[in-house]
C-alpha cells in the first residue's frame, strides 16, 4: 500500500510561494526556511508528481505547462483550506480576499457605490477590484468574480444575472446645435458616429424601421477603448454615441445628453451578469457572500427606460451638415 504523504499542503504552499515571489530565496524568507530547504521541497514535489514544474536558471524561474496547471489548482486548493479553517473557527463567517473584475463604466456606476455597504455587512472580507474593459480570463488573472455587460459567449463560467439595461443613441446639446438633430436613420449617416474598440463590440447600431431591423454602420473619427471614455467624448460634443442607460441616466436627466431617433430605437435590453468559476457546486463562502450581496443590492429597473429630462437649449430639430460624413 503506498505511503500517504501527510504534508502535501506544505509542499503546495512552498511551490505557490516560489511562483508568486519569483525565487527560492524570496519564498524561503516568507516561509521561514532556508533556500536550500525550499528547493528540496520543490524537488520532492516534482518527484512525487513525476513531472517537472519549474525551469530553473540563474536569472529566473519559468513554469512548465504542467507547472502552470498545478499552480492554478494549488492556489484554489489552498484558498479552500484557509476558508475551511476560518469557517470552523469563526462559525462560518465569510472572510478572506475576493478579487472582482469589471469594466470602468460598470465599476464606477454600479460596483464602487456598493463597496462600503458590502464591507459593513461582511467586515472580514477584503476586496481586490480591477476595472478594465478588456475581457479577462478569470483563471489567468486569478479573479473570483467578473461583472460583464452584454450577451455572454458560451464558456465554462457560471453566470448570475444582476439585471438589464436599455441603450440609446445620444448627443450633447452643443453637438446637436452645431450639426443638427437627425430625424431619420438616413440623416444619421451625416453624423460623426463614435465607436469603441471592445473585442466583442458590434460594428453597427441597430434601428427599427417599419418593423424591420436596419443596421447603421459605426463610422466616426474616434473610437474609445472603454465605455467611460466614450461617454466623455459624447459629453464633450465630439459626436454621437450609443450608450447603456445605466451609465448615462444622470446625464440625460440633467440635460447634458439628449437621446435621438428614439422612435426607431428597437429597445433592446442588454443583460449584466456576475460570472465566476464554480461549476460542480464548489464555491468559497467569501465568494458566495459577495455574489449574494450583489444579487440583492444591484437594482437596474430604472435603467430599462429613459429618464425625464429638461428640454435641451438651442437644439434645432433638424439641420443638415453641409458635408455629410461618409
Amino acid at each position: 500500500m503506498p505511503r500517504t504523504e501527510l504534508n502535501r499542503s506544505g509542499d503546495m504552499e512552498a511551490f505557490v510561494q516560489v511562483v508568486d515571489r519569483g525565487s527560492f530565496s524570496a519564498a524561503a524568507a516568507v516561509l521561514g526556511m532556508t533556500p536550500s530547504a525550499v528547493s528540496k521541497l520543490i524537488a520532492r514535489l516534482e518527484a512525487r508528481l513525476g513531472t517537472r514544474l519549474l525551469h530553473r536558471s540563474t536569472r529566473k524561474l519559468q513554469l512548465t505547462p504542467e507547472g502552470q496547471l498545478y499552480y492554478e489548482r494549488a492556489v484554489r486548493v489552498l484558498a479552500d483550506l484557509d476558508e475551511a479553517e476560518h469557517s470552523a473557527a469563526a462559525d462560518g463567517t465569510p472572510r478572506g480576499r475576493v478579487s472582482i473584475n469589471a469594466s470602468a463604466a460598470v465599476g464606477q456606476r454600479l460596483l464602487l457605490p456598493l463597496v462600503g455597504p458590502m464591507l459593513q455587512m461582511h467586515p472580514q472580507i477584503q476586496l481586490d477590484i480591477s476595472l478594465t474593459d478588456r475581457v479577462v480570463d478569470l483563471m489567468e488573472e486569478r479573479a473570483d468574480i467578473a461583472i460583464r455587460w452584454g450577451r455572454l459567449p458560451s464558456s465554462d463560467l457560471v453566470a448570475r444575472k444582476l439585471g438589464e439595461t436599455g441603450l440609446a443613441i445620444l448627443g450633447s446639446p452643443g453637438y446637436l446645435a452645431r450639426h443638427g438633430t437627425p430625424a431619420t436613420p438616413q440623416e444619421l449617416l451625416a453624423h460623426n458616429r463614435l465607436g469603441n474598440t471592445f473585442r466583442r463590440s458590434q460594428p453597427d447600431w441597430p434601428l427599427k424601421v417599419d418593423g424591420r431591423q436596419l443596421d447603421v454602420p459605426i463610422v466616426g473619427n474616434v473610437r474609445a477603448g472603454d465605455g467611460e471614455s466614450l461617454r466623455q467624448l459624447v459629453l464633450d460634443g465630439v459626436g454621437l454615441g450609443r450608450l447603456s442607460l445605466f451609465h448615462v441616466r444622470g446625464d440625460i436627466a440633467a440635460g447634458l445628453l439628449v437621446p435621438v431617433l428614439e422612435e426607431y430605437n428597437p429597445h433592446e435590453l442588454e443583460p449584466i451578469h456576475a460570472v465566476y468559476l464554480g461549476k460542480g457546486g464548489r464555491l468559497p463562502a467569501r465568494v458566495r457572500a459577495v455574489l449574494d450581496f450583489l444579487s440583492a443590492s444591484v437594482d437596474l429597473r430604472e435603467a430599462r427606460y429613459l429618464p425625464r429630462a429638461d428640454p435641451a437649449p438651442n437644439v434645432p430639430p433638424n439641420r443638415r451638415r453641409a458635408h455629410p460624413r461618409k
